[in-house]
């Protein structure tokens, strides 16, 4: 289902974005330094994010396009990113697809009625995501409109693996069990599970895309849970639909943490891929190949570091990665403990990169 009312374009790089790095990195093109952005750059750790915090609610900040808007906008003004990534969250595709969402701050997501049964999925459908995440697409047309082509707006959304674990868990945990042990014991459920959020992802994604998202990026933040064998069997799979649907309409990041094994599998699918920062960054390179842009790895708790001890770090990542088909970034998301002056010193770090 190809969009309401705006067609979708091939991607291209005839762009009139004033910073282009990004998409320049995703195309293979020569630069000078890599892009830098950082995953959850429009969060906790900004004193001005704070403040709309205790002013309005979590789904209330992701479903008004002016406070997305603005809180997008935060981490581009004030330290400088090479890209704006949406303010949303993974969950709100469970919610779309008829889940009870809820999120108390300071508590993580709960989803009171899990998926346990068969007669569980009487209570979800694939829907329509121009009816129930239409706010999302409404907030990119503003965010886009706001950035004045300064910088590349990059959409979301979670893997189905990882939204499997949250809509059979009901909460998040370290280990997943029951989400796992649903895998194992009822895997035709679950595969109509992940078919399920595939079928919505891929339109949720060419939506965003179409409403002029610049770039995309899938995050299986739990995929790393599973073996080498079981991703094949419950991640890779739909991650490959994903990748294969979106990739002619929009470059795609995938970020599957944990999941080192997968990175050959997953530079096949054509997509960008980003790693954590247990994977050595030349290794990394070893599996994906020549041809994949990679995104990585900082460990955010280096970003408690000395400004100067960052610069370096930031550097050495930067030569081991090397600048070509590359994107600077961090191995997870950014923590709110973690001071704005480090932050910005992270991303000064690597626009003073030079070959």
């Amino acid at each position: 289902m190809l969009g309401h009312n705006m067609p979708y374009s091939v991607p291209t790089l005839e762009t009139n974005l004033e910073n282009n790095l990004l998409l320049q990195a995703l195309y293979g093109q020569e630069l000078s330094r890599p892009p830098v952005w950082m995953m959850r750059q429009a969060g906790r750790y900004l004193p001005e994010y704070m403040v709309l915090r205790r002013k309005y609610d979590f789904f209330t900040r992701c479903k008004t396009p002016e406070l997305v808007c603005e809180i997008t906008l935060q981490p581009v003004d004030i330290i400088g990113v090479d890209a704006a990534i949406l303010f949303s969250d993974i969950l709100v595709v469970p919610q779309a697809m008829g889940l009870e969402v809820l999120m108390e701050e300071n508590k993580g997501p709960l989803l009171p009625n899990p998926i346990q049964t068969a007669a569980d999925f009487s209570r979800i459908v694939v829907p329509d995501v121009h009816d129930r995440l239409h706010y999302v697409m409404d907030a990119i047309r503003v965010t886009k409109k706001a950035l004045h082509y300064s910088v590349p707006l990059i959409g979301f959304a979670g893997a189905p693996f990882t939204l499997l674990c949250y809509m059979v868990q009901g909460k998040g945990t370290k280990t997943f069990d029951a989400a796992k042990s649903f895998c194992f014991t009822q895997p035709l459920l679950a595969h109509q599970l992940l078919q399920m959020i595939t079928d919505t992802t891929i339109q949720y994604l060419l939506a965003q895309a179409a409403a002029g998202a610049d770039v995309v990026q899938l995050f299986d933040s739990w995929s790393g849970l599973l073996s080498p064998n079981d991703f094949e069997t419950f991640a890779l799979p739909y991650i490959q639909q994903i990748v294969q649907a979106v990739k002619p309409y929009c470059p795609i990041i995938v970020f599957a943490k944990g999941s080192w094994y997968a990175l050959e599998d997953i530079a096949k699918t054509g997509a960008a891929v980003a790693v954590d920062w247990c994977v050595q960054p030349t290794f990394a390179r070893q599996l994906v190949g020549a041809e994949t842009t990679l995104q990585g790895n900082f460990d955010p708790a280096k970003l408690l570091m000395h400004p100067k001890e960052i610069r370096t770090e930031v550097h050495k990542m930067i030569r081991e990665f090397g600048v070509q088909k590359y994107i600077a970034n961090l191995g997870h998301g950014i923590t709110p403990n973690v001071p704005v002056d480090n932050a910005r010193a992270f991303v000064d770090a690597v626009k003073e990169f030079s070959e």
